[in-house]
C-alpha cells in the first residue's frame, strides 16, 4: 500500500513537473502579462499540496532550472537560480503547513498564503545575496516590484484557483471538511 503511494506521488509530482515546465508557453504569448501570472507557481503549489512537501520542493526546485537550461528562460543567473529556491519554498511551505493544519476549507488557505509570503521573502533574499555577488543592487523596491506590485496577477490566480483545484482534488465532506 505504502508502495502504491510513492507510485502515485512519483506520478503525479512528474505530472506538476511537465505542467510547469508547459504553463508559460501558454502565457508567455501576451508577454505583457505572461510573467504578471506567475505559471509555474500554480503546479508547485499544487504538487506541495497533493503530493506533500518533499515532492513540491523537488518540483519547484527544479522547473526553473529545467526551463533555464532547455529553453534559456527564465535567464540562468540571477533569474532562474533565485526562482529555484522560490518555488522550492512555495512547494515545501503549503505541503507541510497543510499537512500540519487541521483539514478544513481555512486550512488550504493557510498554507497558501504562508508559502506563498515564506516563497516571496526567499525569493528576495536570494536576489538580494545573488545582486550583492555580482556587484549589483537589490533594495526595498526592486523586491516590492518584483514580489508583490508586479506579480498582483499571478497572487490573485493562486488564491482563486489553487484551493478550489485542492477541494475538488481531495474531495470535500457536507461538513466542510477535506478528506
Amino acid at each position: 500500500m505504502r508502495y502504491s503511494k510513492s507510485i502515485k506521488k512519483l506520478v503525479l509530482s512528474a505530472m506538476f513537473c511537465a505542467l510547469a515546465y508547459l504553463l508559460p508557453f501558454l502565457t508567455g504569448q501576451i508577454p505583457e502579462i505572461g510573467a504578471m501570472l506567475c505559471p509555474m507557481h500554480i503546479p508547485v503549489l499544487l504538487c506541495g499540496f497533493l503530493c506533500g512537501w518533499q515532492w513540491g520542493l523537488a518540483v519547484g526546485f527544479t522547473v526553473p532550472l529545467f526551463r533555464s537550461v532547455t529553453l534559456g528562460m527564465p535567464p540562468p543567473f540571477p533569474t532562474a537560480f533565485c526562482m529555484a529556491f522560490e518555488l522550492a519554498c512555495y512547494g515545501a511551505v503549503c505541503g507541510l503547513l497543510y499537512r500540519l493544519l487541521p483539514h478544513r476549507r481555512w486550512s488550504c488557505y493557510a498554507a497558501l498564503i504562508g508559502a506563498m509570503l515564506a516563497g516571496r521573502i526567499v525569493w528576495g533574499t536570494a536576489m538580494f545575496l545573488c545582486m550583492g555577488l555580482t556587484g549589483g543592487s537589490f533594495g526595498i523596491a526592486a523586491f516590492l516590484a518584483g514580489a508583490v506590485t508586479n506579480a498582483i496577477p499571478g497572487i490573485i490566480v493562486q488564491i482563486v484557483l489553487v484551493p478550489v483545484l485542492v477541494m475538488i482534488a481531495e474531495g470535500i465532506t457536507s461538513k466542510g471538511q477535506i478528506r
